[in-house]
């Protein structure tokens, strides 16, 4: 089945985006005031898995997609994609920065106003809380907390909060990040919200990071993060498929969910993976995705998160994913506004 090119526009009216900065400048007491009366779910993951949307790359400088620098530096394009992905019921929510966030709530605020229905309804909002490792610095392994801390996840009425490190041996700064996201798993657990932890293991190849996906180095590093803090009830994991992925799996009783990488524009290597995944552990539970799913190339994002949806709840095989993704997106309304 074929899909309608992605027009942010068709989307995200430039009024509508306007709207949301006059929001910042006159009334932000009033998105404040709709992050607090949002509905939460009383129960993470009803069915036992997650689908979740990740939009926290450009507060670490990543802005790249599909060979074009600046993609993910277009807020227009980038909020109009998150927008289209939640506008569905393919995800079960979304990670952020407090701007996108705050900038999710604006809109679903405005919609509502203007009688056309809120996006948050039954969706989980997780705040992301260290980008202080900014690419290709000299500190990029020194990821500080720069963006939420619990009392921000707590004030915004949000669901949980998301954390990062890299583990390079040979760089003590990745010591320090491990040390502060233990601190930071803890001051979850005092107020009762999950931690989603995403370790990754890096070793410097051409003046650039590389992730390493073998299949001891993620158990371990699985082992690392499992036991972070003074408990490990609230943990979640984020880590990327690869080879021998029940290997990995076998390291933790934690929930996992698979993590994206890079967009690549082609939907099918990665529905691939998350079927393998899915299938390498009962403690593999969900996705938690981002540029892949909000730059598959030049399609819909949300007939790529259906297809993602429709593999990790009802375990269908990747080519007939895509198409139910298709079709399904297919009878969502691309405007906001109707």
């Amino acid at each position: 089945m074929s899909e309608q090119s992605f027009e942010p526009g068709s989307v995200l009216s430039r009024r509508l985006l306007s709207d949301i900065t006059d929001l910042r400048v006159s009334s932000p007491g009033d998105i404040r005031e709709n992050a607090r009366r949002r509905g939460r779910r009383q129960v993470l993951a009803p069915e036992g898995r997650l689908v979740l949307l990740a939009a926290d790359h450009p507060g670490r400088m990543v802005t790249a997609a599909l060979g074009q620098p600046l993609a993910m530096a277009d807020r227009h394009s980038y909020l109009a994609r998150i927008l289209r992905v939640l506008s569905g019921d393919s995800v079960d929510g979304l990670m952020g920065t407090p701007d996108i966030i705050e900038e999710v709530l604006a809109a679903d605020l405005l919609l509502t106003d203007q009688g056309a229905g809120g996006l948050l309804a039954g969706k989980l909002l997780i705040g992301c809380m260290n980008r202080g490792g900014l690419l290709g610095t000299s500190f990029e392994l020194r990821d500080t907390f720069t963006a939420y801390d619990a009392q921000g996840l707590v004030a915004m009425n949000l669901d949980g909060g998301k954390l990062m490190f890299r583990l390079d041996p040979d760089d003590p700064a990745s010591g320090e990040t491990i040390a502060w996201c233990a601190a930071a798993i803890n001051d979850l657990l005092d107020v009762g919200l999950p931690a989603f932890v995403e370790p990754l293991v890096v070793q410097r190849q051409d003046e650039r990071l590389a992730v390493l996906r073998d299949p001891a180095s993620m158990a371990r590093v699985c082992g690392v993060a499992s036991a972070l803090g003074r408990s490990s009830l609230g943990t979640w994991l984020k880590l990327p498929y690869g080879t021998d992925y029940a290997q990995v799996a076998a390291a933790t009783t934690c929930p996992i969910l698979i993590l994206g990488g890079e967009a690549s524009g082609d939907p099918l290597p990665l529905l691939r993976d998350i079927a393998a995944g899915m299938a390498a552990g009962a403690n593999v539970r969900g996705t938690l995705v981002g540029r892949n799913v909000l730059f598959p190339g030049p399609g819909d994002p949300l007939a790529l998160a259906a297809a993602i949806r429709a593999i990790v709840f009802a375990g269908a095989p990747p080519e007939a994913a895509l198409e139910a993704g298709k079709a399904h997106a297919a009878t969502v309304p691309w405007s906001l506004v109707q």
